[in-house]
């Protein structure tokens, strides 16, 4: 009896966006094009999985690449310092029906800090190709400032220009990971 499954994140139809007020009026959102993960559970349970993530920073798309650039720079994500954003989860606990939280550590600009994030399982279904593939929906808002993201402007008014709490909503599909068995001839 197979004792754990690894299950990969299907890039394809998987995204990771935020979004952040600007002026305090209207958020400015934006999404991470490149990233890897995986979920490992025991069995196709997913109470308790085990879950990785890793995103490039450099990545990063706002649909507008002056503000693209401003983000990598040292003022926010320090990407050449810190080119990747990593998440390890430390527990991962179904809190009624399809709804989970999964506490983990975030690592963002070198700085480690513990997090919780609201899931929404949202079922499985066999793909065209025969793959069983499972959807989440990861919700949740992190204070830029706790990871030293600190830069901000004032409004003529006096106000600050950004907020500091960060949106975070990726919308993911995994599927198993299938390990080809090699035959060894002697």
């Amino acid at each position: 009896m197979k004792n754990t499954t690894t299950w990969v994140i299907d890039p394809l139809h998987t995204d990771v966006q935020f979004k952040i007020k600007h002026l305090l009026i209207s958020n400015v959102t934006g999404s991470f094009n490149k990233f890897d993960g995986k979920i490992v559970t025991n069995g196709d349970d997913f109470n308790d999985a085990k879950v990785t993530f890793e995103i490039d920073v450099k990545s990063i798309d706002t649909n507008q690449a002056q503000r693209d650039q401003h983000l990598q720079n040292g003022d926010f994500f320090a990407a050449d310092l810190y080119p990747t954003i990593t998440f390890a989860s430390t527990s991962f606990v179904n809190t009624g029906g399809s709804d989970y939280k999964m506490g983990g550590n975030l690592t963002l600009r070198g700085v480690t800090k513990p997090i919780t994030l609201d899931v929404e399982y949202g079922g499985s279904q066999n793909s065209g190709q025969g793959v069983l593939k499972h959807g989440f929906e990861i919700t949740g808002i992190i204070n830029r400032i706790e990871f030293g993201m600190t830069w901000n402007i004032l409004t003529d008014t006096g106000g600050l220009g950004l907020g500091e709490n960060i949106k975070l909503i990726a919308n993911i599909q995994v599927s198993e990971l299938v390990e080809e068995e090699i035959e060894i001839k002697a």
